[in-house]
């Protein structure tokens, strides 16, 4: 169960590893953050982030021969709901349809996406 926000830094190291099918390197970790996020972190420093993130329940971390890997304990999804239910709670007085009509008013949504929202609206009348 969730009980901690990510931040902004433990939120791209996530990324990362949720992008992955499988554990990912530490090794592998620093490369993928330079790359996509530009994010320059010493190995030290993602050791830091790490020990955090596992004491948050977001990951935990073994010894596979010579290099540390890293797998998640909780899902993107997972977190995403989370995210979702505080911001709504806290922004919205627990509204899901206030903080709904402010991502609507914030984003235009393509017509695709308009078809999925209301066949999901849909399926909440059965």
């Amino acid at each position: 169960m969730i009980h901690e926000t990510l931040s902004n830094s433990e939120t791209y190291i996530m990324k990362v590893i949720w992008s992955r099918d499988e554990d990912i390197s530490v090794m592998d970790l620093v490369d993928e953050l330079r790359e996509r996020y530009e994010k320059d972190y010493q190995r030290s420093t993602i050791a830091t982030f790490l020990i955090r993130l596992a004491s948050k329940g977001f990951v935990s971390t073994y010894k596979k021969k010579k290099y540390a890997y890293v797998h998640a304990e909780v899902s993107e999804a997972e977190y995403k709901a989370y995210i979702a239910q505080n911001e709504t709670d806290f922004w919205f007085s627990g509204k899901a349809s206030e903080y709904f009509a402010a991502l609507c008013s914030s984003k235009e949504l393509t017509k695709d996406e308009v078809e999925r929202i209301r066949g999901m609206l849909d399926g909440m009348d059965n």
